[in-house]
């Protein structure tokens, strides 16, 4: 793989997502992976979107990421197109605030899988999509081992704070309840 073209396609269904979507670039930009980025609708611009998955791998890309609200359909549609694993990020949008995204990007139909995380949880595809790319690149695998391997300190460090501080002390400390 090549480390200085995108490995990770990244593609919301509308310019509204971006806030969201933005937690994968900038978790793969941590984790050194490189990217790319576009707004294509699975409704407005089918044929964008499917011309799109069809030439990613062909372009060297590793995964793509797909997130959308409401039906949610882009991360199915790019997953029809392409040989490539897709990541769904459902968006929290409308009246269901993102059920209907979630149900519509992990009920897929056999043979068209994608892989589906939390409502909003961009920030854990970017983390998914640099795991699949990390197969081929030990040192991406590196970052990603350093990465956890900081969540857990973290973890200790509040542990330790909360039984140095108390409940009410480590409370005030964070700033309230």
């Amino acid at each position: 793989m090549d480390m200085n073209k995108p490995l990770v396609g990244i593609v919301m269904g509308s310019d509204s997502d971006l806030p969201v979507m933005r937690e994968a670039s900038d978790i793969l930009d941590e984790l050194g992976v490189p990217w790319e980025m576009l707004i294509s609708s699975a409704h407005r611009a089918p044929e964008k979107t499917a011309n799109y998955a069809r030439q990613a791998a062909g372009r060297g890309l590793a995964v793509i990421i797909a997130g959308a609200g409401g039906a949610a359909h882009l991360a199915g549609v790019i997953a029809g197109h392409t040989p490539l694993p897709v990541i769904g990020v459902p968006i929290a949008s409308g009246a269901l605030n993102g059920v209907d995204a979630l149900y519509a990007t992990v009920q897929m139909p056999p043979g068209i899988p994608v892989a589906t995380v939390a409502i909003n949880g961009a920030k854990n595809a970017g983390i998914l999509a640099a795991q699949v790319v990390s197969a081929g690149l030990p040192e991406v695998r590196d970052k990603i081992i350093d990465y956890k391997e900081k969540m857990a300190r973290q973890v200790d460090e509040k542990s330790t704070r909360l039984h140095e501080l108390g409940i009410d002390g480590y409370l005030n400390a964070r700033g309230g309840k």
